[in-house]
Parts: structure tokens; sequence; C-alpha cells
């Protein structure tokens, strides 16, 4: 080069290398190398050694054991220890077209990937994460390479925090290539959420950079990353989360969720999500499906359009179930015959709370409430009481809807699954119509009846078996002994107890029922439209009679 511009005055022309890979520091060490001054290799600046020495073309056509030949070799010996990869490989940012010419970046993430689908115990090379430059016995290492290290017992997310340090285009390369070399889906994932939490403060409620600390030197002050590269970060991190269900958790997922909103993040993106979210919905838990409305035309306090969509995509993975269950059946045979009928329960039970917790928004619109209580099929709930507690909820937020709003609302719940303790509160609930009152009335006292009508079965099968001495022999053991005796007398006893309790409530319900007659002849109903309602469902105290008879 200095040939190349030797002037015509014969003084030495000054050349500038501002292009070297490397810069200044680079250049100090080959000139070095040239004048047999000793260096130091280390995984940190033979990346920039050997990209420095291609570029002033140091092969062996010069001299032998020239530059690049000795830092080929270095870099095999670096290739051999997980820990002085990654240093590399991080190394690899301040040179990159250069060390991409000379597939210095491939051959690092090669080596890696090879190294984090094997068990690190099985071999000898480093697999210690970022720790001082010595090795675990203490001893100076040699040449900035880790001399024999002890392996330590390791996880399978033994790697996880070296590789967050790398930037987002390698770590992503890394992952790719680990995936092609078959790692696994789960921890494919959790290497994923723990790049994520450390670039996405977003991702912790209270907003902090936890993790971000462990790459920042002593003394600088800890700065998050600005949005638009929040944005990038979270856009690639769900392209790469695998599709398999299970493997990413739901809160974790719930989480990127909100922080997309947060981070206005690409529309394909919340879609992704949304149906990952949907598929494993079971495994949600109410607090985190509680995301908040971050969109531009804000009307309620929290996205339910956004829990509609996850609902509905549920809902959607589970229709082979659905369309598989008879339209009318027993509850009993359809907890036998459905696979799917415990995430289906745990659905329903986990819509119920959130319909509990959005109910006193007063934005919340009735019809929104309504479409996304009727997504849940009748069979996934053994209980109404969650969706009746949810209904009371947002009627008593929403007092000016109309009788027939309430009535409509209403019909959402089945009165004949609610629990006792429910209908005792629906009975005395005066933010209820009174249709639905008297529908809760009805069927707690037939169920009433039902439980005294099995009392006197059960009874008269009883009598019928006693032997002659009045006394229940029961079965003999092995040694012939009797294991119990119990009385005639202990039996009706108790007996007469549980249908004197039974005759007391129906007792009450009647009088309930009396009362509800007199509220509606004083609101102008005709008498002769309760004799019939009460002629055909049995009200009145006609019932009692039968009782005593019996």
């Amino acid at each position: 080069m200095i040939s190349d511009f030797h002037g015509e005055d014969g003084k030495a022309c000054a050349l500038q290398l501002q292009d070297i890979p490397g810069g200044a520091k680079a250049f100090e060490l080959v000139a070095k190398f040239c004048y047999d001054v000793k260096i130091e290799m280390n995984a940190l600046n033979v990346v920039g050694l050997r990209c420095a020495a291609e570029y002033l073309r140091m092969t062996e056509d010069y001299v032998g054991g020239n530059l690049i030949l000795q830092t080929e070799h270095f870099l095999n010996e670096v290739f051999n220890s997980w820990k002085d990869s990654i240093k590399a490989l991080e190394s690899c940012e301040g040179v990159l077209p250069h060390a991409e010419e000379l597939h210095i970046v491939s051959r690092c993430i090669n080596s890696l990937a090879s190294k984090a689908c094997s068990d690190p115990n099985l071999f000898g090379w480093s697999s210690v994460g970022r720790t001082s430059m010595k090795s675990p016995g203490g001893s100076a290492l040699w040449n900035g390479i880790v001399a024999e290290e002890t392996p330590r017992s390791t996880g399978a997310d033994w790697w996880y925090e070296d590789a967050s340090f790398l930037s987002l285009p390698l770590f992503k390369r890394l992952i790719l290539a680990m995936e092609a070399k078959g790692m696994k889906p789960d921890n494919i994932a959790g290497a994923l959420m723990f790049y994520a939490r450390r670039f996405l403060p977003c991702l912790s409620r209270n907003s902090s950079f936890r993790d971000g600390t462990a790459r920042i030197t002593p003394g600088a002050s800890v700065s998050a990353p600005s949005e638009s590269d929040q944005r990038i970060v979270l856009e690639e991190i769900v392209g790469l989360l695998p599709m398999k269900k299970g493997v990413t958790s739901t809160k974790f997922l719930l989480g990127m969720l909100r922080t997309t909103m947060i981070l206005h993040a690409s529309p394909s993106s919340r879609e992704n999500l949304e149906k990952r979210i949907g598929v494993q919905l079971d495994e949600a838990a109410l607090e985190d499906l509680l995301i908040p409305n971050l969109g531009y035309s804000v009307e309620t306090l929290y996205d339910v359009d956004c829990v509609q969509r996850i609902l509905d995509h549920f809902m959607l993975a589970d229709q082979s179930m659905v369309a598989a269950s008879p339209g009318i059946v027993d509850e009993g045979q359809l907890m036998t015959s459905s696979p799917s009928l415990t995430p289906m329960t745990m659905v329903a039970k986990l819509i119920d709370g959130y319909l509990a917790e959005v109910a006193p928004d007063g934005n919340l619109k009735l019809p929104k409430f309504q479409s996304l209580a009727a997504v849940v099929p009748d069979y996934a709930r053994p209980l109404d009481d969650g969706i009746y507690r949810a209904i009371d909820i947002y009627l008593k937020s929403h007092p000016w809807l109309t009788e027939s709003e309430r009535e409509q609302l209403c019909r959402l719940m089945n009165c004949q699954k609610l629990s006792l303790e429910a209908c005792t509160h629906a009975a005395q609930n005066e933010r209820l119509p009174l249709r639905v009152v008297v529908q809760v009335l009805f069927f707690e006292q037939l169920r009433l009846r039902t439980s005294i009508a099995g009392w006197f079965f059960v009874s008269d099968n009883m009598e019928n078996s006693h032997a002659p001495h009045g006394n229940i022999m029961l079965p003999k053991n092995n040694h012939g002994t009797i294991q119990a005796e119990v009385t005639q007398d202990q039996k009706e006893n108790d007996h007469q107890v549980g249908v004197e309790d039974m005759r007391m409530r129906v007792s009450e319900l009647e009088k309930e029922c009396l009362s509800m007659k007199q509220e509606i002849e004083k609101l102008g109903k005709p008498k002769n439209g309760w004799n019939i309602f009460s002629k055909k469902f049995g009200f009145g105290v006609k019932s009692q009679p039968t009782l005593h008879a019996k």
C-alpha cells in the first residue's frame, strides 16, 4: 500500500486505515505480531484479529505461521468451550460484515447449538455462565482459555442467561439453529421467555427492569430499551415461540398480550398470542385475564372484546368435543362420556369470575356482557352460582335496566342448578325480576319434595327388609364374628329427625310463596292467574296435609 501511494518527491505518504476491522486495538496487536512482540489472544479479541489479518492479507504466501493461520487455530480451541464461544459470538457484533464473510458467526452458532442440545455434564467443556476469569479450583487461566473445568450439575436452563446477552439477530439465529438440531420445544420456549423478561420491562406488573442489571457495568445507569426496540423484540419473540400446546405458560402469553397492547405492536402478533392463549385458556388465572383497555377508543375499564376473542378460540379448538356431545343428556352421563369436560368446566369458572370482575363497570353494555356469558355452554357449569353472582353484581351496578332487560339477563342462568345458599339469596334478592324469584322458589320446593319422597321410599324399603326381631344384622367377617348391629329404634329416630327438618323447610317455602302471592295481588295481578299457577306447579297449603298423612 505504501509503494502504491509513494510520491514523486520520494517522501513516504501517511496511510489512514480507518476501515480496518477491530479498529486501533486490533491494528496494535497486528503490529506487535509483525515485530515479534508477544501478544495475548483470548475469546474477546481473536475474532477482531482474524478479520484484521484477512483484511491485511496476512497469509502463508508471505511467511509461514502468519496471523491468519494462528488465529484459525485459536478459534478452533475457542469453539471447544461454551463460555468462550459465547464471548466470541458477542465480539462478532463489532466486525459483523467481515465475520459473516469468514463464516465465524455461523461456526460460533453451530458450536453453541450443539453444546446446548447436549448434556454439559457429559463433557469436559465449560458450561459455566458469565463468571470471573478463574477456574472453579482458583487456578489462573492460560491465554484466556479455560483449562479443564470440572463440570457442575446443571439443569435444562443452564444456557438461558448466557444466550440472553446476545443481540436480537444473533439470538434469533441461535434459537433457529437449536430447533434444527432437535432441541425440545420446552427449552426453546424457556429461553425465549428468559430473553423477553430481560428486554421487555412491561412484562412485569411493576415495570421493573430486574434482569437487565446483569449486563450493566458498576456505576452505569440502568435504562430500559426504547419503545420501538421493545416492539421489535416482542414481535420477534412471538414469531419464534413453539406452536406446541402447553410449552409456553399461559401467564407469560397473557403478559405478552398485555405488553403488545401497551407497545401498540402489530395486529398479527396480537392475533397470534390470542390464538395461543385460547388453546390453553383452562390454564389461565383470573388476575392475568384482567387486561386493561388500552385502545384508542376506551369504553370499558377492561378489554372485554379481547377476552371474547380468546374464548372464541378456545371453543373453536374444543368444537370436536362439543359436536360429539348429545343435545340433551343426563349430567352424570356427560361427566363420564366427555374427556374435555374438565378444561371446559375450568374455563366456565374462569369466565364467570371474569364477568363478576368486569360487571361493576358502568360502561359495560348489556349485549357485551350477555355475549361473553352465552359462549360457555350450559353443561360446562355444574352449578350456576358463579354466573348468578356476576348477574347480581351487574344488576346492582346498572340499576337503570328495564324489567325486560333484567329478565333477558337472568336467562343466562339455570335456576335448577343453583345451590341451596344461592337459592336462599335469590329468593330475597330485590334486584331480580319477580318471575325469576318465583321460578327459584318453585325449583327449590320441587327439589325438597323430591328429597322427601326419596326419604320415604328408603324408609319403606328399610321396613320391608327388617328381620322379625327388629335388628339389622350385618355380614360376618372371616372369623365369624358380628361386625355391627344397629337397633330399629335408632334408625327410626334419625329418620324422623330428618323428615321434621324437611317439613319445616317446606313450610317456610310455602309461607314465602304465600307472601309472593300477596305481593302480586298488590301489584294488581288477577287472583285467578295465581290460582292457576299454584295448581299447575303444586304451590299452596294443599301440600301440607299430604306430608302429615304420609
